[in-house]
C-alpha cells in the first residue's frame, strides 16, 4: 500500500510539472517565426487574406508570421504536412470549408479532421450568384422561371466538381427544384469567360474572385449566398431573401494546428488571432477584397467544421457526386 501511495504521488507530481512546463511554454509563445501553410498559390483570395492577417500578426506579436504556399492535390499535401507535424504551435494550416468538404469527397485521405485542433476563423467570403452584365435576368426569380420553362437548357458555371462553388450550384438546383446543368471549369477566369460569352447563363463564385468584375459592371450579382447581406454590396439581396428560404453557402478560412498541440498553445494563438482580426485596418483591407473579418473560439471553429461536413455530405449525396 505505501508503494502504491508513493507511486500515485509521483504521478501527480509529474502531471503538475507537465502542466507547469506547458503553461510556461504558453507564456513565452510565440517566441519565434510562425509559418502558415496555405494550400493555394500566391494571389488567390485565400492567399491574400492570409497575408493581410499574417502582416498584422507580425506587428502585434513578438514573432514573425510567414506564409508558405503549397497548392495542389486538393489540400491533401499541405493539410498532411501540418496534421502530422510537430505540435508546438509554430506551423499552422489555413483550413477552410473546402478542406472540410474534401473529407466527404475522398475515400482514403492521409489525415482526418480529428488530426487537427482548430484555433480560430479569420475571414468569411460570401459566394455570389452572377449573370452577364447584359443578361435579361434581373433576379433569382427570373432565373428560376427561365429554368422551369426551359428544363435542361440552363447552364450554371462553377469551378471544379466538389468545390464550394460547385456544391452551392447543386444546392441551388435542389432548393429551386429546377432541371439545369452545372458546368465545372478549371479556373475562375474560365468561368467568367464562359459567363461573358453566354456559354453559361449564370455562375457561382466566391466574392473576392469577382468583386472587380462586379464593380466594373461586367457581371451582375443577383444574390449573395450568406445568411445576411454582404456589407460591401448592401443592395444585393441574399438567396434567402430572393425566395429560397434557408439557402446558405459560405466560404471561410481559419487556422488549425496538429491535433496533439497543448490547449495552452491553442488558446494563446486564438487570443492573438482575435486581436489581429478585430483590428480596423484588417477589417477594412478584407472588406475591400470582398471578405469579412471574423474570429472565433477554438470550440466555435470546431463546431463549424463539423456542421459543414454534415451539410455538404448531404448535398454531395443528392447530387450523386462520386467519391474519389
Amino acid at each position: 500500500m505505501p508503494c502504491e501511495i508513493a507511486r500515485y504521488l509521483r504521478l501527480c507530481l509529474a502531471a503538475l510539472c507537465l502542466i507547469s512546463s506547458l503553461n510556461a511554454f504558453a507564456d513565452d509563445y510565440p517566441s519565434r517565426t510562425i509559418t502558415i501553410v496555405v494550400p493555394y498559390g500566391p494571389g488567390g483570395a485565400g492567399d491574400l487574406t492570409a497575408r493581410i492577417f499574417a502582416q498584422k500578426m507580425t506587428a502585434l506579436t513578438k514573432a514573425s508570421v510567414v506564409i508558405l504556399n503549397r497548392p495542389g492535390a486538393g489540400f491533401v499535401n499541405s493539410a498532411t504536412l501540418v496534421a502530422h507535424g510537430k505540435p508546438d504551435g509554430y506551423a499552422a494550416f489555413l483550413l477552410g470549408n473546402g478542406t472540410a468538404v474534401a473529407t466527404q469527397l475522398f475515400k482514403n485521405l492521409p489525415y482526418s479532421m480529428g488530426d487537427f485542433k482548430h484555433v480560430s476563423t479569420i475571414s468569411f467570403f460570401d459566394l455570389v450568384l452572377l449573370v452577364n452584365g447584359s443578361s435579361p435576368y434581373k433576379s433569382v426569380a427570373d432565373l428560376i422561371v427561365y429554368a422551369k420553362t426551359h428544363p435542361g437548357k440552363m447552364n450554371i458555371g462553377t469551378i471544379s466538381t466538389g468545390s464550394t462553388q460547385n456544391l452551392a450550384a447543386d444546392l441551388f438546383k435542389s432548393m429551386a427544384r429546377i432541371d439545369a446543368q452545372v458546368v465545372p471549369y478549371d479556373s475562375t477566369s474560365q468561368v467568367v469567360t464562359a459567363l461573358r460569352g453566354n456559354q453559361v447563363q449564370a455562375a457561382f463564385e466566391i466574392m473576392p474572385s469577382v468583386i472587380g468584375q462586379i464593380t466594373s459592371k461586367a457581371l451582375t450579382p443577383l444574390a449573395v449566398t450568406g445568411g445576411k447581406r454582404f456589407s460591401g454590396l448592401p443592395d444585393v439581396p441574399t438567396m434567402s431573401e430572393s425566395g429560397l428560404k434557408g439557402y446558405e453557402a459560405t466560404s471561410w478560412n481559419g487556422l488549425s494546428l496538429p491535433g496533439n498541440t497543448p490547449d495552452a498553445i491553442v488558446n494563446a494563438l486564438a487570443k492573438d488571432v482575435a486581436a489581429a482580426v478585430s483590428s480596423p485596418d484588417v477589417k477594412k483591407k478584407l472588406l475591400d477584397l470582398g471578405a469579412e473579418a471574423q474570429s472565433s473560439t477554438p470550440a466555435e471553429m470546431t463546431a463549424r467544421v463539423k456542421a459543414d461536413q454534415e451539410k455538404w455530405k448531404g448535398v454531395i449525396q443528392r447530387a450523386s457526386i462520386q467519391l474519389q
